[in-house]
C-alpha cells in the first residue's frame, strides 16, 4: 500500500497573536514543523505545541528559519555561514527541550520560508543548515524539496533526507516552487488541493504551472496552516487519500 505522511506548519503565532489553528491541525496531521522562534513563536507557544503533538503521537519537527520575525521569514537574507550554521543549531536546541519535556523529541528538522527556497540552489548556504542540524544531532532527518542542494549536502553528511511536495503551490517545470511574489504561486481551490494531493502520492507527479506533467516523488505533503480554512481542507486531504487507498503515516 502506498503511504505518506502530512506534515504542517505550526505554532507559528507570538505572544498574543496566533496564525495557525494548531489544535485542529495536530487531529490531523502526522508530522508537526514547529516554528522555533525565528519567522514565528515564543518559549510558550513551542511549548504548548509540544505537549498537544506528544500527546496526540504527532511526531516534532524543529522548522529553523532566518531571523526574520518581521518579514515572518520571508525575506532574502545574507547570512555568514558560520553564523547560520549555529543559529539552526540554537532553533533546534530550543525546541528539543520542550519536547522532552512533553516526553517525545525533536524527530526531524525542515527550513522555512526564504531559507528554504535558498537551499534548494544555495550551495553554501545549504550547507551551512547541515552544518547546524549536525551540530545539534548527527541523526535527525532533513525534510526538503527533492533535488535540492539542501538534500544532497544532507545525505552526503549522512543525515537521512525525506522528500516532500505541496499540494496547494505552483511548480515549475524544472520542479521547484513558484515564487510567492507571483498571483498564482498559491492554489486556491480546494478541490484542486485534495486531488493533487492523491495525485502526488499515488503517481509521483504534479502538472506544473505550464500544463506540463513533472516527476516529484515525495515522502511527506505539507498542508499549510495559515490559509483560510486550512483545518477542513486538511481533514479533507486526509479523508481522500485515505479513501484512495494511500495509508498516512509518519515518516520518522
Amino acid at each position: 500500500m502506498t503511504s505518506i505522511d502530512l506534515n504542517a506548519d505550526l505554532g507559528e503565532g507570538f505572544g498574543r497573536w496566533r496564525l495557525t489553528d494548531d489544535e485542529g491541525l495536530l487531529s490531523v496531521v502526522t508530522s508537526a514543523n514547529v516554528a522555533c522562534g525565528f519567522h514565528a513563536g515564543d518559549a510558550v507557544t513551542m511549548r504548548r505545541v509540544c505537549e498537544l503533538a506528544a500527546a496526540r503521537g504527532v511526531r516534532i519537527g524543529a522548522q529553523v528559519s532566518y531571523r526574520d520575525l518581521a518579514g515572518f521569514g520571508r525575506r532574502a537574507m545574507d547570512v555568514p555561514p558560520a553564523e547560520l550554521a549555529a543559529e539552526v543549531a540554537y532553533q533546534i536546541g530550543a525546541l528539543e527541550v520542550f519536547a522532552r519535556a512533553a516526553g517525545a523529541r525533536v524527530a526531524y528538522v525542515k527550513p522555512h520560508g526564504a531559507l528554504y527556497n535558498r537551499v534548494v540552489h544555495d550551495e553554501e548556504q545549504a550547507g551551512a543548515v547541515v552544518d547546524g542540524v549536525l551540530l545539534a544531532d548527527r541523526a535527525l532527518p532533513v525534510l526538503g524539496l527533492p533535488g535540492s542542494r539542501l538534500l544532497e549536502r544532507a545525505g552526503r553528511a549522512g543525515l537521512p533526507v525525506v522528500t516532500e511536495a505541496f499540494a496547494d503551490r505552483a511548480y515549475t517545470d524544472a520542479g521547484t516552487l513558484v515564487p510567492r511574489s507571483r498571483q498564482d504561486a498559491v492554489i486556491s481551490d480546494p478541490e484542486a488541493v485534495v486531488e493533487r494531493s492523491v495525485d502526488l502520492a499515488r503517481s509521483g507527479e504534479v502538472t506544473s504551472h505550464s500544463g506540463t506533467r513533472i516527476g516529484v516523488r515525495a515522502r511527506s505533503l505539507c498542508l499549510h496552516g495559515d490559509t483560510p480554512g486550512a483545518v477542513d481542507l486538511a481533514r479533507r486531504v486526509r479523508a481522500r487519500l485515505e479513501s484512495a487507498g494511500v495509508r498516512v503515516e509518519a515518516f520518522a
